[in-house]
């Protein structure tokens, strides 16, 4: 694949070459690209069609919650508004393979407060600001740990291309740790590392990645983000398609072309596999790269299409939002009356098909989902009471209060350090839904242990900042050291029995989203036959009026859902009374026990590292420059820069790490050049300040060290909406949002950034 060329000139080139010209195909002989762009065009029409009319019902269900104020139990920890400000989550060197030439190259890698995995020459050109190779957003990715696995998923991508034994496979590691990131649309990316220990790093930091990316939707979008994931349920359901979907990640953009691929893609490859030319490992090279440069196609038609329906809706919300405002009451009591005439026609059904088809069910699925739900959420409490304990000893034995600062540091992102985290996440990898997964069409239960990874992790975040916040307040009164180390254990069992309370309710609240979201497409296909084509008659029952906030469609789903609540949560509140699952009853709550507590979370959040860090820290010798506000930000440059890395190496440094980019190895499975290659890294050092930049550009003579990206609001942030395959320049690098294509930039150029928004995904994509 050609990268220097234009995305759709490529597909022609290859379209025209050998790929789909001829064969009897009128339509792909007139113009295949305008042929892709059509039925892109036909799917995202049908689409947006759903999402226009979900924005009406979203918006007045966002209203009426706001005025009746229903909602969940108030929470007793604290969560912190900006996580990760100025922090990297990881640091390091790994080899990529390059695709154009064959050859491995190793790459200075970084993962910064957003998730996106960085790739730099090495970390001179990091810390010189030379714009970083590429930017890749993982959402929709799987982390492969061999050869084998990835040559399995691409041998069933495309039947009839698995390779005959002894035969050449499409990819070959020099070492026995690969980490491959497969996606079944988009390119794939070849890493590896030179041990065992350094892959299990990597694995957990890529999966922290991926985990992160797939949550692209923000879930304080009350009104966007679940008027788009109803349009997307609606238009799979209208495609016969019930049940879990395992693409449903990523931002809007990326969930609605891996949409158009799920419907395009079969048919491109029954089109495209029968004229692929070459052997088994050459064919499957081929459609990787058709499918890419179609993926890409797609998100740049999808991103402008539904960027222009949302900027309508955008402006039409105010108009609809007076009407609600004044219309709320008859707008409840008309959707009322309707649910009334839709329950008169489809109790009777719904109910036998609850009784003889779900309820039996429903306790085994709550019992697959609570034992490692459970376990994961007790090792969170067991890693936070263990990391506060081993730090309260320092305190006793080793700094005092002098050192509390860099211990509070490293405490602060406990709950993203991917690691120590990652006994937690393992928890949930046992979750299985043996002979239940295909009775309820379960594509994966990988989006349930994500979502409950998700929720460790912030309940491990909110517990470590209540206890920060706790403790800062307690420093104000000047302890000494034995009454700190009195107070610590005392904040400790109170953050403890905050956390117990919370977790208990994110708990119960997961298993009834879970349930009902296993359960509810399973009854609506059950029903389908019988009740969906009996509904357009309950049309009139709308007001004209009143017809884009509530939909037959919608009233009907609520309806079904009602019938299966009550089990559902019956089978919730009997589980809470078993010990073994540590759950709270729903008769335990919880109310105003600390009154005062969510006022100090109002302040300034907390510097460790400046209120009681070491004096010496961070004067870096600009003490003696003449303009302080320089001082201050060259200090906070120079403090950034030595947290760089959330993640510490335990021993003595990555045996890839060099000061300048090294020759390739000479072939992809070159053991011994590639270990001799690493054994000369380990001996080069960095080349001096003075001498040129990588891109060729002259070096400064004193370069400011370099500045941490600092984290982004929820409103401005760069690159989110690029083309794919543009280059970019940051200044400094700011790996952003939700863009898709490879960031790759051209050696002396540095081409102007896009501004836009960013959501609370904040990663950008590139494939």
């Amino acid at each position: 694949m050609r990268r220097g060329a234009g995305l759709r000139s490529w597909i022609s080139d290859s379209i025209h070459c050998n790929l789909l010209v001829g064969h009897g195909v009128p339509s792909f002989r007139a113009g295949p690209v305008m042929v892709l762009m059509e039925k892109t065009e036909k799917i995202l029409r049908e689409f947006l069609h759903f999402y226009e009319d979900q924005y009406g019902v979203a918006l007045f269900n966002s209203m009426r919650h706001e005025i009746e104020g229903t909602g969940l139990p108030q929470a007793q920890l604290l969560w912190r508004k900006v996580p990760l400000d100025e922090r990297i989550i990881f640091s390091g060197n790994l080899f990529q393979y390059q695709e154009d030439n064959k050859k491995w190259r190793n790459r200075f890698s970084l993962v910064p407060h957003n998730y996106g995995l960085v790739l730099y020459d090495n970390k001179v050109a990091y810390e010189r600001q030379v714009p970083p190779r590429a930017i890749i957003n993982s959402a929709g990715y799987k982390i492969l740990t061999s050869v084998d696995q990835y040559l399995e998923l691409v041998g069933n991508s495309l039947p009839g291309t698995t390779s005959k034994s002894g035969t050449a496979p499409i990819l070959k590691c020099p070492t026995q740790f690969p980490l491959i990131l497969w996606h079944p649309y988009a390119r794939h990316y070849y890493f590896c590392m030179m041990t065992e220990a350094e892959q299990d790093k990597w694995q957990a930091v890529l999966q922290d990645c991926v985990r992160h990316c797939n949550n692209g939707i923000p879930e304080d979008s009350k009104v966007e983000g679940p008027a788009f994931t109803d349009a997307i349920r609606m238009h799979r359901q209208s495609k016969e398609l019930y049940g879990t979907w395992e693409m449903l990640c990523g931002n809007e953009v990326q969930i609605l072309s891996n949409l158009v691929m799920e419907e395009l893609g079969p048919e491109l490859k029954a089109e495209l596999c029968p004229r692929l030319k070459g052997k088994s490992q050459e064919r499957q090279r081929q459609w990787i790269q058709i499918s890419d440069a179609v993926y890409r196609m797609v998100y740049e038609q999808a991103k402008n299409q539904f960027e222009t329906v949302l900027s309508k809706l955008q402006l039409a919300r105010p108009a609809m939002e007076a009407v609600i405002r004044t219309d709320m009451d008859q707008i409840i009591t008309s959707k009322e009356h309707l649910a009334s005439k839709i329950r008169a026609f489809i109790l009777p059904k719904a109910e036998v098909c609850v009784r003889n088809h779900v309820q039996p069910y429903i306790p085994s699925i709550l019992e697959a989902l609570m034992v490692p739900t459970s376990q994961g959420f007790t090792e969170v409490r067991d890693v936070f009471f263990k990391e506060v304990t081993d730090m309260n000893l320092n305190v006793i034995n080793e700094g005092g209060i002098d050192k509390l600062g860099e211990y509070m540091e490293k405490l602060s992102q406990l709950a993203y350090h991917p690691l120590k985290m990652q006994s937690c996440y393992e928890k949930m990898e046992p979750l299985r839904l043996d002979g239940l997964q295909q009775r309820f069409d379960v594509s994966s239960t990988s989006v349930f242990k994500q979502r409950v990874q998700i929720h460790m992790r912030e309940q491990m975040d909110n517990a470590v900042y209540t206890f920060e916040t706790l403790l800062h307040q307690e420093l104000g009164k000047g302890p000494t050291k034995e009454e700190l180390c009195k107070s610590i254990q005392r904040i400790l069992e109170r953050v403890l029995k905050k956390y117990d309370y919370d977790s208990s309710s994110v708990r119960k609240r997961f298993f009834r989203e879970a349930l009902l979201q296993i359960t509810i497409p399973f009854l609506l296909k059950k029903l389908a036959p019988t009740c969906k084509s009996e509904l357009p008659r309950f049309q009139e029952l709308i007001f004209e009026d009143f017809a884009r906030f509530i939909l037959v469609e919608n009233t009907y789903e609520e309806v079904v859902l009602q019938t299966v609540m009550k089990d559902i949560l019956q089978a919730v509140k009997e589980a809470a009374v078993q010990r073994k699952h540590n759950l709270y009853r729903d008769s335990m709550v919880m109310h105003n026990s600390d009154p005062n507590l969510h006022l100090l979370a109002e302040g300034a959040p907390i510097d460790w590292g400046e209120q009681y860090g070491d004096s010496g820290d961070g004067s870096g010798g600009d003490s003696g420059s003449p303009n302080p506000e320089a001082a201050t930000l060259s200090e906070k440059r120079h403090r950034a820069k030595q947290v760089l890395s959330v993640v510490q190496d335990e021993g003595a440094g990555l045996p890839f790490e060099a000061g300048s980019e090294p020759p390739s190895p000479a072939s992809p499975d070159s053991v011994t050049e590639l270990r001799s290659l690493l054994a000369r890294d380990l001996r080069a050092e960095s080349p001096p300040p003075s001498s040129p930049l990588l891109n060729g550009a002259p070096a400064q003579e004193n370069p400011e060290p370099r500045a941490v990206p600092e984290a982004s609001s929820s409103s401005a942030s760069p690159l989110r909406h690029l083309p794919p395959g543009k280059a970019v320049d940051l200044e400094p690098p700011k790996p952003s949002d939700q863009e898709t294509g490879e960031q790759v930039s051209s050696p002396g150029s540095r081409p102007p950034i896009h501004t836009t928004t960013e959501d609370s995904a904040g990663v950008q994509t590139e494939f």
